[in-house]
């Protein structure tokens, strides 16, 4: 393409071809700058991912399962008040006004799994629950998986903000 070309073709659009390049060129040298940022950073902590050997216990949190896609209950729990935490839910409602409530750690680890159990417990109601609903139309495998994924999200979302209480429960009976 000669001269007088480009510039009848940048006189067409208006110069927006130019800037676009500009543009692209920018995004280049960034993404470059960023690349060498990482490669330094990742040779001063010698990880090179040819000769990298991570175990999956390096990875995963303790005590769950690789590959386990919801959030868990670990760290929801972190502040000094809730070491010594009262009973919420069916837990606070004690039936003899003689005993004392204890109070609860749920920073713990013994907090957490009682919070799975609770949480196992809502997903059996939940799964239930959605039995007794009548679809509309027939579903696919990948479409029921997501929704099994969904209704897990719901039961663990309701295990840690609706105060059911029974993690409390487990937890006064089990420390």
């Amino acid at each position: 393409m000669n001269v007088s070309a480009i510039s009848t073709y940048t006189g067409l659009t208006g110069g927006a071809s130019a800037v676009q390049a500009a543009s692209q060129n920018a995004d280049k040298a960034r993404f470059s700058e960023l690349l060498d940022k990482l490669r330094s950073s990742n040779e001063k902590n010698n990880f090179n991912s040819e000769n990298s050997t991570l175990s999956s216990s390096q990875i995963v949190q303790k005590g769950r399962l690789n590959g386990e896609y919801t959030t868990g209950f670990a760290g929801i729990y972190t502040s000094e008040s809730d070491k010594a935490a009262m009973p919420t839910g069916a837990a606070a409602n004690q039936a003899n006004p003689n005993v004392k409530t204890k109070t609860i750690d749920k920073t713990s680890e013994l907090y957490q799994k009682a919070q799975e159990l609770e949480n196992y417990f809502v997903k059996q109601m939940l799964s239930q629950m959605r039995k007794s609903i009548n679809k509309a139309t027939e579903s696919d495998f990948a479409t029921g998986m997501y929704e099994d994924m969904l209704w897990d999200e719901y039961s663990e979302a309701m295990t840690k903000n609706a105060g059911f209480g029974l993690a409390d429960q487990i937890y006064s009976q089990l420390a």
